[in-house]
């Protein structure tokens, strides 16, 4: 185990005398987990708990419009939740326990299409997307919910490249390791979706790709809850605590 030295001096009555702290490096891994349109922190809060178990510092956190802030929903845009997960995820990088360089941001749906987002923005190491959702890029400032419901199916049932999709651009260029994961009776975010982000990932570390056989898009079948809770503590075990075991012999730099 490597460790760092901190040089300190010692107060004793009117005088100092030198000391040297040895100490391990035991900063930890750490995860952000953010929910759906129209759910809370509560549908992540026992995974999160699983994640921790791992050695992983987690933070939930309810998006602005949700929870006790859900007297703003008609009113919340993209930009104001995409600057709640900012926010939440310099609060957490920011935590003494947590190495800056290991963050991984967990998100459903509407969750997961701004935790795309967010790695654009930040350093994020490793990025877990459940059904994923996709909107068009023009009128990111309007509120969320005025958000045209038709036209928004349509563009989810087409072929959507990177260049024209802010989510799909910085999966482009997204060099860590993602998970994927869709539901296979999901008419939210239809294939077509699932497509577009798996073929966006060119970059990537590692891609991991998984369907949750009978699950609907809010996963309202306790098995289909059990499947993706599953799935993503398996995938954080090999990414998270792998990542421990080898970064101690060959430390991970450029994030």
């Amino acid at each position: 185990m490597t460790t760092t030295d901190e040089t300190i001096d010692i107060p004793v009555g009117p005088d100092r005398i030198a000391g040297t702290f040895v100490t391990p490096e035991t900063r930890l891994p750490a995860a952000l987990l953010v929910h759906g349109w129209g759910g809370t922190q509560e549908q992540y809060l026992a995974r999160a708990r699983e994640i921790a178990a791992l050695g992983c510092v987690c933070l939930t956190i309810d998006l602005r419009g949700h929870g006790r802030t859900e007297g703003q929903y008609e009113t919340v845009t993209r930009e104001d939740n995409l600057n709640d997960l900012l926010a939440a995820y310099d609060r957490l990088a920011s935590h003494p326990a947590v190495d800056p360089h290991s963050i991984a941001v967990v998100g459903s749906s509407y969750g997961g299409y701004l935790a795309t987002i967010v790695s654009s923005l930040r350093p994020v190491r490793w990025l877990a997307l459940r059904a994923p959702a996709l909107y068009r890029d023009e009128d990111w400032m309007m509120p969320k919910r005025k958000l045209d419901k038709a036209e928004i199916d349509a563009y989810r049932r087409t072929r959507v490249t990177p260049d024209r999709n802010r989510a799909l651009a910085a999966c482009a260029e997204f060099t860590g390791d993602a998970l994927v994961v869709e539901c296979e009776c999901d008419t939210i975010v239809p294939h077509p979706v699932i497509t577009n982000y798996r073929a966006a990932f060119d970059k990537v570390h590692s891609l991991t790709y998984r369907v949750i056989k009978g699950a609907d898009h809010g996963l309202s079948d306790n098995a289909a809850q059990q499947a993706y809770t599953t799935l993503l503590v398996t995938w954080a075990a090999e990414m998270i605590v792998g990542s421990r075991k080898n970064d101690a012999s060959a430390p991970v730099t450029g994030w």
